[in-house]
């Protein structure tokens, strides 16, 4: 489990085909890697990553095909600046909300605006997810835990500030670019246990 608060950024440094899966080599700053041991779970851009060797400040992961069928991370280029977060654990703050870092699906930048000393920007969510995204409710985009602002349809604005602008990977978003997208747990959790409920005994 995550918090969807970003502690770094990292890059990828190598991506190497093995079969129909890849192997990554993803660069941390100092330091980051200090407390991982091997078998640890490393958030990357909001995708769930196992750690299965550490050198020299990276840590390699393997992505199986499902991953790379519903996140981004197929696209990643090397050298590609990458949100980090290490997993959750007792002694740490729950800054943001409940994150899995298991990507529901893949959405897009369809718009971005100055707002004050903000930035706002609004995604098209895939049809299938947007029952899940609620005003004022959370969503994790790229590993980010953000409150959703508006909701029109399938797509949904959020508010990023100064200090998320400087320290993840969301300022430097162009119009179209894909993003992993989390909806919130309660919300699944919530429909499925409404489901079960009307079911017919």
């Amino acid at each position: 489990m995550f918090t969807g608060i970003i502690e770094a950024q990292g890059q990828l440094r190598s991506s190497q085909a093995l079969g129909d899966d890849l192997r990554m080599w993803i660069d941390t700053p100092a330091g980051f890697l200090e407390q991982a041991s091997l078998g640890d779970s490393i958030a990357v851009n909001g995708v769930c990553l196992t750690v299965n060797e550490m050198q020299d400040g990276a840590f390699a992961a393997d992505l199986s095909r499902e991953t790379l069928q519903l996140t981004t991370a197929g696209g990643w280029q090397t050298g590609q600046a990458l949100n980090l977060e290490a997993a959750l654990t007792l002694a740490k703050p729950l800054g943001g909300h409940l994150v899995s870092g298991h990507v529901d699906g893949i959405g897009h930048l369809r718009a971005s605006a100055p707002d004050a000393r903000s930035l706002r920007l609004e995604f098209e969510a895939p049809a299938e997810l947007a029952r899940y995204i609620a005003r004022k409710g959370s969503i994790t985009i790229d590993g980010v835990s953000l409150t959703v602002n508006s909701v029109d349809g399938s797509r949904f604005g959020v508010n990023i500030v100064p200090h998320t602008l400087t320290h993840t990977s969301l300022g430097g978003l162009q119009s179209d670019d894909p993003v992993n997208l989390e909806v919130d747990l309660l919300a699944r959790y919530l429909e499925r246990l409404i489901s079960s409920t009307e079911k017919p005994a």
